[in-house]
């Protein structure tokens, strides 16, 4: 079980990611997908708030 595995050369496995670029490039970051969501809901959950608070501001007058 202490042995790494050995990949061959010739397996799409290797291929780009020979000096792990590839690993380094994506390691930290967040798929765009959810920084789309995320700016989103944030977008939405300020306009929800923002009516709520003139809702209240309104009824209460």
């Amino acid at each position: 079980m202490s042995e790494s595995p050995v990949v061959p050369e010739g397996s799409g496995f290797a291929e780009g990611r020979k000096n792990g670029e590839v690993e380094k490039e994506k390691e930290g970051r967040f798929p765009r997908g959810i920084w789309i969501r995320l700016l989103a809901y944030l977008v939405v959950g300020h306009v929800l708030a923002g009516f709520l608070y003139l809702l209240f501001e309104v009824g209460a007058k």
